[in-house]
């Protein structure tokens, strides 16, 4: 068979018939659309998982299951938090890998969820001719937010699934999910980082790849095959289907297909668009992200616990910090900036040459430039401050006792005030587990230092500045001043 270049798009399950089962049958597809979708019976969507941390929306990775037993298959990179959850200095399966030997040593994962997927729905015609173009935006997000929650919930079957309607293509459509929310998922295997990450950051985000990118987990059911939280008397999942592995190998031009739960797309960016993440958003986030990357590194090269402790978040920071820096050199090696020129001269040709058009789309690029413009100079002070303010762990972990503060301020019932004070107590824990607070201290003097040199000073908080100049301009100063004064470092 000859080489056929990929289809790459957005393809919907529902439409599989409809939009392009055809041109799949021509490069090699031999299942037939309803065993790919179908909703009366099993088909591949009841092998695909989304994976998130309790709930649907916001899916983290996808996973297959492949397996009668409700084995799923995920990267490693999806699975490396709970591998890090799990690991000690002692019992260090980060660096060693993981293998359960049977059902019972198989471990559970607090707050992680497998979503299956029950049913879609086109739900465009119950929003938009609700709409109209006088409304403004808050008021369009409103209206819009009303009629998805009402379908939502009526979609939910009194508990029996949990739903979600989205938006694609800008709010030109709107889409309702159903899923089946299994909440017991537990670690079966992983393999040693040196094969899982092999490459590291070096290869993330490159082409090709020689790394070992998976771990394997299960998902347990109610003993009748309920959704049901960890216990015990759970079971594996008896899926609706799975895939099968085969171990014939594969052949060049064989077919292949992709499917999961992918985050979003940005090909539609204006040129504004373009020259505004070009110029200031991903610099800028770069930046502030390398500061907390190396002040962490210091402590994790120079003890192993701290290495297990900050595993988890490093990667995912470092994961967004080397796709900014692909995305930075993507866009202008291949030119992204002039090729959206290029379509809006086009484009705004075409608005200018019919009087209605004209009307209804000759000020779009100009508004849009007008946006743009403001955002990038507004930026500094939202973005700095947002994250490289608030990126230390301390002042995130203190923000958690605010409400309590308030509670505290405003007299409230003391029931209110014990359940609040449960609840922060149940979460230090967990915070105090992960958190080195020497790391996190020259994170803090770096982040302050960034945010200090590109916030302009008239915005900066009159403490903020009294602070450093007090401290002569010197951040580790600060930092130590802070982290010895607080309550909240330990």
């Amino acid at each position: 068979m000859a080489y056929e270049p990929p289809d790459e798009g957005m393809w919907l399950p529902m439409f599989v018939e409809r939009l392009n089962y055809v041109d799949m049958q021509e490069m090699g597809l031999q299942l037939t659309a309803e065993e790919i979708y179908s909703i009366n019976n099993s088909s591949l969507k009841d092998a695909i998982v989304g994976l998130s941390g309790g709930g649907v929306g916001g899916f983290f990775c996808t996973g297959e299951i492949v397996s009668e037993k409700g084995l799923l298959f995920t990267n490693h990179h999806c699975g490396y938090n709970k591998i890090q959850s799990h690991s000690t200095v002692e019992h260090d399966y980060l660096k060693d890998g993981f293998w359960a030997m049977s059902l019972a040593e198989e471990l559970p994962n607090e707050g992680m969820a497998a979503s299956f997927l029950v049913r879609m729905e086109d739900v465009t015609d119950s929003i938009i001719p609700f709409l109209s173009d006088t409304l403004t935006e808050s008021e369009r997000t409103a209206a819009v937010r009303k009629i998805r929650t009402r379908l939502a919930e009526k979609a939910e079957e009194d508990g029996k699934y949990t739903t979600r309607v989205s938006s694609f293509y800008g709010g030109s459509e709107y889409y309702l999910f159903v899923y089946t929310v299994y909440k017991d998922v537990r670690l079966v295997g992983a393999p040693p980082s040196s094969i899982g990450k092999y490459g590291g950051d070096t290869d993330n985000w490159m082409w090709p790849r020689h790394t070992g990118d998976f771990s394997i987990f299960r998902i347990y059911t109610g003993p009748e095959g309920e959704s049901a939280k960890y216990a015990e008397e759970n079971i594996p999942l008896k899926p609706a289907h799975h895939l099968p592995v085969s171990v014939d190998g594969y052949e060049e031009g064989d077919f292949a297909m992709v499917w999961g739960y992918p985050g979003g797309t940005e090909r539609y960016m204006t040129s504004f668009g373009i020259e505004y993440k070009l110029d200031a958003f991903l610099p800028t986030l770069i930046e502030i992200f390398d500061a907390q990357l190396q002040a962490w590194k210091v402590h994790m090269d120079a003890d192993q616990a701290v290495r297990i402790q900050y595993a988890s978040k490093y990667a995912g920071l470092a994961n967004a910090w080397k796709l900014f820096l692909g995305q930075t050199r993507g866009l202008k090696r291949l030119k992204v900036y002039e090729k959206k020129q290029k379509i809006e001269v086009a484009f705004q040709a075409w608005a200018d040459a019919q009087p209605e058009t004209s009307e209804k789309y000759g000020e779009v690029l100009k508004n849009l430039e007008e946006g743009y413009a403001n955002l990038t100079n507004d930026f500094p002070v939202l973005v700095y401050t947002a994250l490289a303010a608030n990126s230390p762990e301390i002042l995130g972990y203190a923000a958690q006792y605010g409400q309590l503060l308030e509670l505290l301020d405003s007299k409230a019932d003391d029931a209110i005030i014990e359940e609040t004070i449960t609840q922060l107590r149940d979460a230090m824990a967990d915070h105090f587990k992960n958190y080195y607070a020497p790391a996190d201290e020259d994170a803090f003097a770096a982040l302050m230092e960034v945010y200090h040199n590109n916030v302009p000073l008239e915005s900066q908080p009159e403490y903020f500045l009294e602070l450093v100049d007090d401290m002569n301009g010197n951040f580790t100063f600060l930092a130590d001043y802070v982290f010895n004064n607080s309550i909240f470092e330990s």
